[in-house]
């Protein structure tokens, strides 16, 4: 009995599931592998977006470790003054600004007159040397037979010496035996005598001859130093006839053009810059950067001025010792506080190929060098 009462109080204090729905009940919580499978598209989008960031960060890595690049770099040449040698009047300018040129084109002509006046001078004093060379090389033939003349004389002489010694010789023993006069012999020593004084002129004569050749000769040598030197003059004054047109060293641009027809240019005078079409990249890497770079290492280059183009080239050479060092004021470590700075070394880059574009001294390129 009191246990049927006690199931009846509990069956009415229990709450009735009608009840339990009425009040809601509180829904499960779904596991996090739920909730992935719901938004399985974003999980698939985000782990795809991993994998290529990963992919990018890994390739660039290795793309970019074995190059390095520096943007304080730029176009370098050997710039060239063009002036003048002589002192002239501009008489023409027919090349303009910024023009291309090759080598050989005449760049300014000076007034020429001036010149080639004394370019005839010169040429009339040449002849005028060469005309006296002939005419003392005539002299020298005409002594050289005068002296085989006069040798000639010497031998005649001596032979008439001879006979005359040998009648005087003859007549001297016929006067002892009273063959002949005295008279007669005296007149064949007489005729001895006369002999001996016709040779002796004559050998006088020939030496006197023969020393007037070497005097001939050193007028000639004389001569033709006198010609050598009119040459040498006239070969000057080729050249400053020459002089008057100049004319471009090799090929490149027409850059601060000065001159102007009718100015009086002087020697030295800048008369205009000259810019070659050989130019190079001077790129200065830092003193850490600069140990792996090996002359001869590829080289890719891109130039501010033209946007989206490169250009291959090659290490050509590494400065030896940093940009401060060769500066106007090198800096002197060892006076003063010393504060390390990180250096700069220039580094010499050439085209492979040269340029298409135009390329001029100072303009700003980006290299890339392949280290490996």
């Amino acid at each position: 009995m009191d246990q049927r009462v006690s199931d009846e109080r509990r069956e009415e204090t229990a709450p009735s599931r009608d009840a339990t729905q009425a009040r809601g009940e509180a829904p499960e919580k779904k596991s996090f592998l739920d909730r992935m499978r719901q938004h399985r598209r974003l999980v698939l989008a985000l782990t795809a977006l991993c994998i290529l960031l990963g992919v990018g960060i890994v390739g660039w890595w290795v793309s970019t470790s074995g190059y390095i690049s520096t943007d304080d770099a730029f176009i370098d040449a050997r710039t060239v003054t063009i002036s003048s040698q002589i002192s002239a009047r501009v008489a023409n300018v027919p090349v303009t600004d910024n023009q291309l040129v090759k080598a050989g084109t005449v760049l300014v002509t000076l007034d020429r007159s001036d010149f080639q006046a004394q370019v005839d001078q010169n040429k009339a004093q040449v002849d005028q040397a060469l005309a006296n060379i002939a005419n003392l090389e005539a002299q020298i033939g005409a002594q050289e037979a005068r002296i085989d003349q006069a040798n000639k004389q010497v031998v005649q002489e001596q032979a008439a010496l001879t006979f005359a010694q040998q009648q005087d010789q003859r007549y001297g023993d016929l006067v002892k035996t009273g063959s002949v006069t005295v008279e007669q012999a005296q007149q064949y020593k007489s005729n001895y005598l006369q002999a001996r004084a016709s040779f002796d002129a004559a050998q006088a004569n020939a030496v006197a001859t023969a020393k007037q050749l070497p005097v001939l000769e050193s007028q000639k040598l004389q001569a033709q130093a006198q010609l050598e030197q009119m040459r040498a003059t006239l070969e000057t004054a080729n050249i400053n006839l020459s002089r008057t047109n100049i004319t471009a060293p090799v090929d490149g641009y027409v850059t601060q053009l000065t001159a102007a027809k009718g100015n009086y240019a002087q020697p030295g005078q800048a008369l205009m810059m000259f810019v070659p079409r050989e130019v190079w990249v001077t790129a200065n890497f830092k003193e850490t950067e600069i140990g792996p770079i090996r002359p001869g290492a590829p080289v890719t280059i891109t130039v501010d001025a033209y946007p989206g183009r490169t250009f291959d080239g090659h290490v050509a050479s590494i400065q030896a010792g940093s940009g401060t060092a060769f500066s106007l004021l090198p800096p002197q470590n060892a006076t003063g506080n010393y504060v390390k700075i990180v250096q700069r070394v220039p580094v010499k880059i050439v085209f492979n190929n040269p340029p298409v574009v135009p390329l001029g001294p100072g303009m700003s390129v980006v290299p890339t060098v392949k280290l490996k």
